[in-house]
């Protein structure tokens, strides 16, 4: 059952004491409702995001986020040329849990929008070379997951196994990937700090003073660990226009040896996704999801039919890899196949708000879109945010004056909201959402 913005404005004064909730807006990237969220806002002008979990498995990852974000101090965080949210909270809701963070202003590119050249690109690369380059301490003293090199690989070949049994794996794709997973020059690599998988949908942007855009947050903490980073790059084949510069960006501001398989690597593990979609669907008993992966991966044989991965661990430049992983977004669904909502992507910023148009510009009126959710509200009765059970709050770092002349909370216009039914996908649209989700 959805929660509205108004109940969780209700758990934000549970979670957070002394806090007074002035404002709030929902808070969604119009998914398949894995979360509820919203944004509340404070008296002294403070926002704070309140997210629950609708099922079991989401709870978890919330709860991994948690860990992952208590472990980013101070002194951690100011290593970072970004923002990340800060935990502030918790409180019990009808048998569930809400989770109080900060709120990390910005706007969304999709993948297939993102330029080439020095701005959003190049900051994502470099962002993401500053978070590998965190000290190992920071995950190992939050007891978090940690993989070597041997690991890694033997997972690969846990995966590959596992899709070749179920019979719907291309042998061509079975022999490609199994090659790479026996050649040891793609394994001799430096596991680093890593978010375990991030994806376009993972960054934020703001403009910096030449109007482009630059990276001002990232989300998506549940896979902090320490592994293989080609896993954080491998969404990177989607965005074809930005490729070479998100990869040389990422080399430059590198701290660490040159990997030459970095690339192919990061592609391998693209590639892999659509086996795991397609074991997914066999540990789900789901035929629909089967028979989805089943396509996809017919379709990424075919398209790698003239490429040989590991003849690229030396080439600097973009292989035919990149456009075969890219043409999916093609792929139809199979006909007579049953509508099925397989959304596993977590409710963050909305793309109606803040995602650019493919005609837009970074200027002002994308700043105005990004930020106009906040100021649409209509007053509602303080009542209705009585009856929450505290939970194991922590204090925000100073206290929230309360304000008696305040009688109402503004709440944001829902009817901006697109309708609850979500329209069919197609298989790409599908598998991107399993993609955001963690895999491992």
């Amino acid at each position: 059952m959805a929660r509205s913005p108004l109940t969780l404005a209700a758990a934000v004064t549970a979670a957070v004491p002394d806090a007074e909730v002035v404002g709030v807006r929902r808070l969604t990237a119009g998914g398949g409702g894995r979360f509820d969220a919203a944004v509340a806002t404070l008296a002294d002008g403070t926002e704070l995001v309140a997210r629950v979990a609708n099922e079991e498995s989401v709870d978890q990852e919330v709860a991994a986020e948690v860990v992952a974000l208590r472990a980013l101090t101070p002194g951690v965080r100011g290593m970072l040329p970004f923002l990340a949210p800060e935990y502030v909270g918790a409180a019990a809701l009808n048998g569930g849990r809400v989770i109080v963070t900060t709120y990390v202003p910005g706007y969304l590119i999709d993948a297939d929008e993102l330029p080439r050249g020095e701005g959003a690109a190049t900051s994502i690369g470099r962002a993401l070379a500053a978070l590998h380059a965190l000290p190992p301490s920071v995950v190992r003293s939050a007891g978090l997951r940690e993989r070597t090199p041997e690991q890694s690989r033997a997972d690969v070949r846990r995966v590959i196994d596992a899709a070749s049994r179920s019979g719907r794996l291309p042998v061509r794709l079975t022999v490609r990937w199994r090659d790479a997973a026996d050649d040891d020059r793609l394994w001799a690599f430096e596991p680093s700090v890593c978010l375990g998988g991030t994806q376009a949908t993972s960054f934020l942007f703001t403009d910096d003073e030449r109007g482009a855009p630059a990276v001002s947050g990232l989300l998506d903490w549940h896979g902090l660990s320490i592994d293989d980073p080609a896993v954080d790059l491998r969404w990177v084949a989607s965005a074809p226009d930005a490729t070479k510069d998100i990869f040389g960006a990422y080399v430059d501001a590198a701290h660490r040896a040159p990997d030459a398989a970095l690339r192919v690597r990061a592609r391998l593990h693209a590639e892999l996704e659509f086996a795991r979609w397609l074991v997914h669907g066999l540990e789900a008993h789901r035929t629909d999801v089967v028979d989805d992966a089943a396509a996809l991966l017919e379709s990424l044989a075919e398209g790698v039919r003239d490429d040989v991965l590991l003849a690229d661990i030396d080439d600097e430049g973009r292989t035919d890899i990149d456009d075969a992983l890219t043409v999916l977004a093609n792929v139809p669904k199979a006909q007579n196949a049953p509508a099925v909502d397989t959304s596993m992507q977590t409710d963050a910023f909305d793309p109606d708000d803040l995602a650019l148009a493919p005609d837009s510009s970074w200027g002002d009126e994308s700043r105005a879109r990004a930020a106009s959710a906040a100021h649409e509200t209509q007053p509602i009765d303080r009542s209705e945010l009585a009856g929450i059970a505290t939970g194991d709050a922590d204090r925000l770092g100073r206290r929230h004056g309360a304000d008696d002349e305040t009688d109402a909370i503004p709440v944001a216009d829902e009817s901006r909201q697109s309708p609850g039914e979500v329209p069919d996908r197609s298989s790409r649209a599908a598998f991107q959402r399993w993609m955001s989700s963690s895999s491992e």
